[in-house]
C-alpha cells in the first residue's frame, strides 16, 4: 500500500464505496457483521444531514480504494453556548495503519469543527484501544478527569 491519499467527505453517493469499512469498524468493536443495514444506517444519516462523514481514499495497484472514514454527528453544549462535534467513528483498515491516514481524518475533523465555528470535538474509545489513544494524545487531545460517562441502555 502506498502511501499517496486523500480525503473525501462523503455524501449519498459514496454510500456503496464506505458502508464496508463501517461494517469492519463495527467488527473491531466485536459486533457481528451487517452490510445491509451498515448501508441503510449510513444512508439515512448521510440523506437528512445528520452526521458528517470523510473518507480516504488511498492509491493501490488497480486504482484508488477506500481505506478509512470517520463520522461526526453535531451537538451543542449548555454550557459553553456553542457548538460542538462529536468523532463517533475512526477506522483505518489494518493494511493502511501507520500511512498517516487516521491522523488525516483526524485532522479533516479539526478543521471541519474550526470552519463551523464550534468550541471543539469531543470523542470516546475503547478502554483497551490503546494505538487509538496515542493517536488522540499525539495529536493534543486530553482525556476528560472532570466528567464521568454513564449509559442507559434499552
Amino acid at each position: 500500500m502506498t502511501t499517496r491519499y486523500r480525503i473525501v467527505r462523503a455524501g449519498v453517493e459514496h454510500v456503496a464505496t464506505i458502508a464496508p469499512l463501517f461494517d469492519a469498524y463495527r467488527q473491531f468493536y466485536q459486533l457481528p457483521s451487517d452490510p445491509e443495514r451498515a448501508r441503510k444506517f449510513l444512508s439515512e444519516r448521510l440523506s437528512r444531514g445528520e452526521s458528517t462523514i470523510f473518507f480516504a481514499l488511498a492509491e493501490g495497484e488497480t486504482g484508488w480504494v477506500a481505506v478509512g472514514f470517520t463520522q461526526l454527528y453535531p451537538t451543542f453544549s449548555s454550557l459553553s453556548l456553542k457548538r460542538q462535534w462529536i468523532l463517533s467513528d475512526l477506522f483505518v483498515t489494518p493494511q493502511a495503519r501507520k500511512l498517516g491516514i487516521g491522523r488525516a481524518l483526524m485532522e479533516r475533523a479539526r478543521h471541519l469543527a474550526v470552519e463551523t465555528g464550534a468550541e471543539g470535538l469531543i470523542l470516546e474509545t475503547a478502554i483497551d484501544n490503546q494505538p487509538a489513544q496515542a493517536l488522540y494524545e499525539h495529536l493534543g487531545w486530553k482525556r476528560d478527569e472532570k466528567f464521568y460517562r454513564y449509559a442507559l441502555t434499552f
